[in-house]
Parts: C-alpha cells; structure tokens; sequence
C-alpha cells in the first residue's frame, strides 16, 4: 500500500533547535574574534611602552657604562631586577612548576647570550653599526618562525620586514666594514629573534610572572660569569648617578619591560612583536636629541619614518599575515580567519 503522507505543516524554528531553517548561521567566532583583536591591541601596546622605555633609558645606560664594567652593570641590572620580582611575588615562585623553570631558563640563555656576543662585539665595531646589525632580528624572526614552525608569511608581512629593515640601516649605518665583531653582532640578532621566537612559542598559558623572574635570574648569572672572566674582579656601582642607572634599568628596563614583553608575546605573532620592537631605535634617538643634546639628522628621521610605517604595515597585516598567534591556536579559531593561508604549530641594545 503505497499512500502519499499528507502535506503537514512545517515545523516551528523552536528556540533551542541546533538548525534553524530560516535563520542565518549563528558567528560562532565572532565574539572570541572580537577577544582576540582587542587583546592583540592591547600587546602591541605593551610592546610599544617598553620599546619607549628602552629608548628613554639609552642615554642613561650609555653613561652608566662608561663608568661601570659592561658585564657588571649588567649583572647588577637584572640580578636586582630578578630579586625585587621574587620579593613582591614570592607565590608565582612557589607555584612554579619545571616546565616553566626551563623554558624560563632556556628563554634567559638567548636573551643572556644576546647581550654577551652584542657587548663581545662592541669591543671591535661601533655603536652605530652595532645597532643596525642587533636591529636586523626583524629579518630573521620570520625566517626563523618559518623554518621552525613551518609557516608560511603573505608578501604584506615581509614588505614590512625589508621597511623597517631599510629603516634601520638609514639610522645608523654610514659604511660597513665587515669582521670579527659584526660577526658577533650578527649572531646578537641571531639570539635575539630566538629569544621573540621562544617567547611566542613557550608563553601561552604561563606566568609571565614567573618566566621573567628566571629570565632575569638566567641573564643575571651570565653576566656575572662574564664579569669574572673580563676580569680585574667583580664591580658595584659606586655612586649616586651609578647606583640611580642601575636602579632604574632593572626596574623599568628589565623587571618591567620584560613582564610586558612576555605577556604581549602570548598575544602576537613572533614577527609582529619584532617589527614592533624595532622602534626601540627610533625612541632611542628622540631621547639622545632631547636629553644627550645630540643632533637630529635628515637620514635618522628617515628612518624612524621607515620603521613607524613597517609597525603600521604590521599592524594592516594582523592575523591574516599567516602566522596563528598562539591566543589565536588556544582558542581554536586561527582557521576561521578569512583567506588564512596554511598555518604552522604556534610559536637593540635593550
């Protein structure tokens, strides 16, 4: 028996149906989208404060360092910067667990290992070219990121990269004569995009708390290591100005400018925090104009034009520069991004 059902009314869109026939599929990401935008403005932010704060403290640690041992008043930097973190929190060490002690450890080995080849190479090269060659982390951050991780960058995010590359060598370079310290130098920028790249990668999900105390614990014992093998012996400030620049660098400088950087970095993709970053030079030159009296030249307010346009470039680009932030890759929603290409595991003188 083959009767025909009859015509029955369509059912209602009941509140609670999982498929709606007339309404419009829900934006299931359009509020953790939302999130995520505003937690990466607010981490190019960050990175913006400190890159200002290493840029105001230049001068500050140029004169330290004429009177002070380098690796001693780097010593005395982040040595006191790890202890007065440990004061105020001594809960974040307590509930440290060893993952976050060696990637804590591991993190302050590179960035350690940045300020020794840099300082090593300052011995043979000047400051000017030093600092172009340390800036060019903005380069190898995304080739790193790349052949670490696999990921792929959209054409946008590299014309941001070779911008604020130029942008650098306008500042500071007059003439490179290349050897054993741009050597050196070179391999600071080296460690230096390791250290953004560690920091994207092992970040997420941490306390930056914690992973700054052992950052600044790490590059503390590094330095004092150094100190003693430079020889005559191991250095304290010994004045006012000494102990007043020692002082400010390990509080704002480093204990501070640190912690922010590591939170940031849990936020942003890798190269998006080195094109950032690469304002330090620019902010470093306004303050060598306003407070070291020195001259403002055509070529450096080139620049820092460069570089101001790359970290807009950067900043255009967003997530859709092919890298997943690694808020984006804990929440899950880095494939939703319109056109997203193919996406890896998450990943100066400062």
């Amino acid at each position: 028996m083959s009767a025909n059902p009859p015509n029955l009314p369509n059912p209602p869109n009941l509140p609670n149906s999982p498929h709606p026939s007339n309404s419009p599929p829900l934006p299931v990401n359009s509020a953790a989208r939302s999130r995520l935008n505003r937690s990466q403005t607010g981490a190019i932010a960050g990175l913006l404060i400190v890159t200002a704060i290493w840029g105001a403290t230049f001068v500050v640690v140029k004169d330290a360092t004429a009177r002070l041992p380098v690796f001693d008043f780097l010593m005395w930097r982040f040595g006191i910067a790890g202890v007065l973190m440990a004061i105020l929190r001594p809960q974040a060490l307590r509930r440290m667990d060893r993952g976050v002690a060696g990637r804590g450890a591991a993190i302050g080995l590179l960035l350690g290992l940045a300020y020794i080849t840099q300082t090593m190479g300052l011995q043979t090269t000047s400051a000017a070219v030093s600092g172009f060659l340390t800036g060019l982390f903005v380069v190898f951050t995304p080739l790193l990121t790349c052949l670490l991780f696999r990921t792929r960058l959209r054409p946008l995010v590299w014309v941001a990269v070779v911008i604020a590359a130029s942008g650098l060598a306008l500042m500071t370079l007059n003439g490179v004569a290349f050897g054993s310290g741009e050597l050196l130098t070179l391999l600071c920028a080296v460690c230096f995009a390791l250290h953004i790249v560690a920091l994207g990668r092992w970040s997420p999900g941490r306390d930056p708390y914690a992973l700054t105390v052992i950052q600044m614990a790490t590059v503390s014992a590094m330095c004092f290591v150094g100190a003693l093998l430079q020889g005559p012996g191991l250095r304290s400030p010994g004045g006012g100005s000494e102990w007043t620049a020692v002082l400010i660098t390990a509080v704002l400088a480093s204990a501070f400018a640190y912690m922010v950087q590591t939170w940031a970095q849990a936020h942003v993709t890798p190269t998006q925090a080195a094109v950032v970053l690469t304002m330090e030079p620019v902010f470093a030159g306004i303050s060598a104009v306003v407070f070291g009296g020195e001259s403002l030249t055509m070529s450096t307010v080139a620049g820092g034009g460069l570089v101001v346009a790359a970290m807009y470039l950067i900043e255009l680009s967003g997530t859709s520069s092919g890298e997943a932030t690694p808020e984006e890759a804990s929440v899950g929603t880095a494939t939703t991004v319109p056109d997203a290409e193919a996406r890896g595991p998450t990943a100066g003188v400062q």
